[in-house]
């Protein structure tokens, strides 16, 4: 009995920490606004929902017999009840230690035991504000007083005898569960539950383990092979279609001379050592003839078989598909449930540096991955803590600048299409010094100085990804050791998307940030290069090109291409992978298959043999022995079963710029290919300048 009551417990206090989380959330919400001193009847909306809110988390706690949280929640009642009242009204120092209480209620449950000292010191500072008293206790401070909130602080430190006997006035408690019959589902999960829209206007919860969404989800995406199997059997079918469309036009050429030779071997006037021969070519004969109506037979079968197959294929894919959809969006996340925790870092930020800032928020409705957002989490913050630390300026200093003395933070989340989105983060600061980028790059030996002066300003702008670049003269507990943006870069490049920058002097700095909306499945291209085939994640496709080779230049000893207007480097994907090249100069054409990919510094433009098509990829990572592979990110299995390796673009694109290209005139030699010879006539009268250009033409 003890174990069950323990794993009841367990439970009971799980569930206890979700819906703290959600009440302290919208009270730590509520507060935030109150902050922007709303007027009328909109301030008395948000005090009514957070001392509704302080209510229901009072009781909750009283119920599992958590006195710390229900003394600091009586407090907070106290208080929202007489700004209910209007007896006291709120102040910044108010506000300052009500989100103090939050957080330190959020302190107690990750760690009970530290949690613990404290409390009561918290409780009567709330309690004496909740009378409209300062928070400094003085010693003139009368006996009553002091009587009154000790008094408090014991009734609240001490639980009722019988907790679980209900209070005549019902407490408010949140509705988890509903019988009302089939809820539609329109669902995203929240630390382990699902919200389940039901009938318009009612809300019901249930309680899911992410554990287990992720188990379904992986199990649901293995599907996928299943339908890209089916996919290649109805390609099979089609070739061996192909195959017996062959045979029947050469049959169609011979049969007329079968039809001949019979009629030849039929004649009477033979002489007789051709008895032997007619008797072998009738057998010959009926076999030709059972042979054709045999593969008539096996056509009709086959294509028979073949539109079952394309008929199982479509009902497969459509299942496929559909449960996936749903899998994915129970799995999908709003970005306003990610973003929730913004709002008060910016505050408490602003509050330590004596600035002022508001965040806005667009396209908070959105939904993305929930893996995606928990990978984010801390690379968005460090933006955040940039944004405030580096960005925007001192109240003083915007107003020198004639701009409003508080500044703006703007998330803007958008959807660019139905596998990709976009995040766009933008402050009104003072913009990045590239100056001091150029000094940190040379001072942590990122690039030489004479290196520096060939780069253009974006080219300049984009070290400030590389680790221990950083424009801060000085480390502090929030910024300036350099390491913040270099993670950000390659938490965005692990999840398969690209970063932006762009900044301007006095006007503010944005981050872009180009992102897929669910990781495990994409879409990628297959190549073929040194006879093996290729995935490239479509996402970091420029375009796709045919080129002339022709238009291939070289410029300082490298092989380009013309692209949209400027010039790109063209490297040979197998010598960027260190394949060894297998080529039959016979078929060697004038042009050559080229894929551009972008990542956050350039794009450069790959040859390949052969681009093949265009598919869904399910992704097959390598697990703990292969944790890093240069080049690569994982492994997809196609409808044939072969194992095909998926491109790592950002780390490709790194070991492009290491290659040393061969310039346009050795990979011509190399190849083989005919060129037309010129003759060019110098015509100089100093026989040195003579040899000097010829030398130089040669060359």
């Amino acid at each position: 009995m003890d174990k069950k009551k323990d794993e009841f417990l367990k439970r009971l206090l799980a569930t206890f920490i979700i819906e703290t989380d959600d009440h302290l959330q919208a009270i730590s919400s509520g507060l935030l606004e109150l902050e922007k001193k709303p007027a009328g009847e909109k301030q008395k909306t948000i005090i009514e929902t957070i001392f509704r809110e302080a209510h229901s988390l009072k009781g909750a706690s009283r119920s599992i017999s958590m006195t710390d949280i229900e003394a600091i929640s009586r407090s907070l009642e106290n208080i929202f009840s007489a700004w209910k009242r209007q007896a006291i009204n709120p102040t910044s120092e108010q506000f300052d230690t009500l989100h103090n209480a939050l957080d330190f209620v959020n302190k107690i449950l990750s760690s009970p035991q530290e949690g613990k000292t404290g409390v009561s010191e918290l409780v009567l500072r709330l309690d004496r504000l909740a009378i409209g008293e300062s928070e400094v206790t003085h010693d003139s401070e009368p006996a009553q007083t002091k009587d009154v909130a000790s008094s408090t602080v014991k009734e609240i430190r001490t639980p009722s005898k019988d907790v679980s006997k209900p209070k005549k006035k019902k407490e408010e408690k949140r509705q988890h569960h509903s019988l009302e019959p089939e809820p539609e589902i329109s669902a995203h999960t929240h630390r382990g539950h699902t919200a389940v829209q039901g009938k318009p206007g009612q809300k019901v919860t249930i309680r899911i383990s992410t554990a287990k969404l992720d188990s379904l989800l992986l199990q649901t995406e293995e599907m996928l092979s299943a339908k890209q199997t089916a996919s290649q059997r109805v390609i099979d079918f089609r070739n061996i279609s192909n195959m017996l469309d062959i045979w029947k036009k050469e049959w169609a050429k011979v049969y007329p001379d079968v039809i001949k030779t019979r009629q030849l071997l039929g004649r009477k006037k033979v002489v007789k050592e051709l008895n032997l021969i007619n008797s072998r070519f009738g057998k010959l004969l009926e076999f030709l003839d059972w042979n054709l109506d045999h593969n008539r037979s096996l056509e009709d079968k086959f294509t028979e078989l073949e539109r079952l197959s394309e008929q199982d294929l479509r009902s497969l894919s459509t299942m496929v598909d559909n449960l996936l959809e749903d899998t994915k969006k129970v799995l999908m996340l709003p970005f306003s449930s990610f973003l929730e925790i913004f709002p008060k870092l910016i505050r408490d930020l602003c509050r330590d540096q004596k600035k002022e800032a508001e965040l806005a928020i667009r396209g908070g409705e959105i939904e993305i991955d929930r893996r995606i957002l928990e990978e984010l989490k801390d690379p968005l913050i460090h933006i955040m803590r940039n944004c405030i630390d580096h960005g925007i300026e001192k109240p003083e200093g915007r107003k020198r600048n004639k701009k409003n003395i508080r500044g703006t933070v703007t998330i803007s989340i958008s959807q660019m299409d139905s596998n990709q989105i976009e995040i766009i983060i933008t402050d009104d600061g003072a913009g990045i010094d590239i100056a001091k980028v150029k000094e940190s790059a040379v001072k942590n030996r990122i690039k030489l100085k004479n290196e520096l002066d060939k780069l253009n300003e974006q080219e300049i702008l984009s070290l400030i990804f590389e680790s221990g670049v950083t424009t801060s003269s000085f480390i502090t507990d929030i910024s300036g050791r350099g390491l913040g943006l270099a993670i950000l870069r390659e938490k965005v490049e692990k999840l398969g998307g690209r970063i932006f920058l762009d900044t301007k002097p006095n006007v503010g700095t944005s981050f872009r940030l180009l992102l897929p909306i669910t990781l495990a499945t994409f879409r990628g291209v297959l190549v073929r290069t040194a006879e093996k085939i290729f995935v490239v994640p479509t996402t970091n496709i420029e375009q796709v090109l045919r080129i002339n080779r022709n238009e291939i230049k070289t410029v300082e000893r490298k092989a380009t291409i013309p692209f949209k207007g400027r010039t790109v480097s063209l490297v040979r994907l197998d010598d960027v992978l260190n394949l060894p090249r297998k080529r039959d100069t016979s078929k060697i054409s004038e042009f050559i298959q080229v894929i551009v990919l972008g990542s956050t510094e350039k794009c450069i433009a790959f040859g390949v043999d052969e681009i093949l098509n265009e598919q869904e990829v399910l992704v097959k990572g390598f697990g703990r022995q292969l944790s890093r592979v240069r080049n690569i990110t994982g492994a997809t299995v196609l409808g044939t079963g072969e194992v095909v390796p998926i491109l790592n673009v950002p780390d490709l694109i790194k070991s492009a710029v290491k290659v040393t290209a061969v310039p346009v005139s050795a990979a011509a030699k190399e190849e083989k290919i005919e060129t037309k010879k010129y003759s060019i006539l110098v015509v100089e009268d100093s026989i040195t300048s003579r040899m000097l250009l010829k030398n130089i033409l040669e060359s």
